[in-house]
């Protein structure tokens, strides 16, 4: 009987202790009884989490590779995440390091309509790396905005990108914003083509509203334009995206942002690794870009980290098609030849608040950017 195998860090005081505590989170993901009771034949053969395999890692960690039946998590991410880490998450000393899902889990959950090969087709970017400026602040007037897009796309960006504080403040309405901001795009692509060149910006706009719009926002921003779309799976949840990655209606890439989700990382033991989490969790869920703050910038991931996070979204194990890895966070023009020597052509290069010092020269600077990543 084939299982999907979560692997976890526990930090115990010695090898039985660590047994226990990972016979605990077997039980706990999933029957949530007392050992003792759990009812012979399906559900504790079945239903119940199973210990596969448990080895130390260092004087106070071990590794954990606890196997669980599709039949405990069904047919919904949501019940799929609870059985991975759920009332486990609300333990002490216990961290998520690795998924390995199975034909089962990868029926159900086929990953990124577009992963990395569809977002370059969809841009008509044959090679190198991906621009992607950030419009950015918010308190900008739509008009200024629409501006920011129009310049950047007719420049050469590849997506053009909204900064994710742009939701549905009343200076710039998502339903006022975004048309006129994919009709900028629009009109950059247009003259883009006209003058020979062969890929186009692609829109991703922000969404903004209630957790019960997004399905709604998400169609009103593909009829008026948008060729993509920003979600925060931290604030709207994993399955609203994995839902319209799956909508054949929709059919959009989709970016998702970091934003609210540093407490599943940062702890040293609790949480997700980082890979685990901004690479197997965001394919599982659905995204086509993960976005993640970049070493050497304002928010402290390391390199290794970040290496970390690149190597699952690319891995040939992880759910469904490759997706591309998105590395920002205050990251300016003199540090991309470096991070392009990190990251290489499959990645989508954030820019946002440096760009704005170039004023009514930013297509200098996306050009800068296109020199950079060439």
């Amino acid at each position: 009987m084939q299982r999907f195998e979560i692997t976890y860090r526990l930090f115990a005081g010695s090898d039985d202790d660590a047994l226990e505590f990972a016979n605990a989170i077997a039980l706990e993901n999933t029957v949530e009884i007392p050992r003792d009771v759990v009812p012979k034949g399906y559900i504790e053969d079945v239903v119940l989490g199973r210990v596969q395999k448990i080895e130390p890692e260092t004087v106070q960690t071990w590794q954990a590779t606890i196997g669980y039946h599709i039949d405990a998590a069904g047919e919904e991410l949501p019940q799929l995440l609870n059985v991975i880490f759920g009332n486990a998450s609300i333990l002490k000393g216990v961290k998520v390091i690795k998924m390995s899902f199975n034909d089962d889990v990868r029926s159900l959950f086929p990953g990124a309509r577009f992963g990395s090969e569809g977002v370059r087709n969809l841009t008509g970017k044959s090679s190198g790396g991906f621009i992607c400026p950030v419009i950015k602040p918010q308190g900008s007037s739509i008009e200024e905005l629409a501006e920011l897009c129009y310049q950047t796309a007719l420049a050469g960006a590849d997506i053009v990108k909204e900064d994710h504080g742009l939701s549905n403040q009343t200076n710039a309405p998502f339903k006022e914003r975004v048309p006129k901001c994919a009709e900028a795009v629009a009109k950059a692509n247009a003259i883009r083509k006209a003058n020979g060149d062969d890929s186009q910006a692609i829109y991703l706009p922000n969404i903004g509203g209630h957790g019960d719009q997004v399905e709604e926002l998400a169609f009103f921003a593909k009829a008026h334009g948008a060729t993509g779309l920003l979600l925060i799976p931290g604030l709207f949840g994993f399955d609203a995206m994995q839902r319209l990655a799956r909508n054949e209606n929709f059919g959009l890439p989709i970016m998702a942002h970091p934003s609210f989700t540093g407490p599943y990382v940062l702890s040293e033991n609790t949480g997700y690794s980082h890979g685990c989490f901004f690479g197997d969790l965001m394919r599982l869920s659905g995204a086509d870009i993960s976005v993640f703050p970049n070493y050497g910038g304002r928010f402290g991931f390391s390199k290794n980290e970040c290496m970390e996070i690149v190597d699952a979204c690319n891995t040939d194990t992880g759910i469904g098609n490759k997706i591309l890895p998105s590395p920002g966070g205050g990251m300016s023009l003199e540090r991309l030849p470096e991070m392009h020597d990190t990251y290489g052509d499959d990645c989508v290069y954030l820019v946002g608040g440096s760009l704005l010092r170039f004023r009514d020269k930013i297509n200098v600077a996306i050009e800068q950017m296109r020199t950079a990543l060439a």
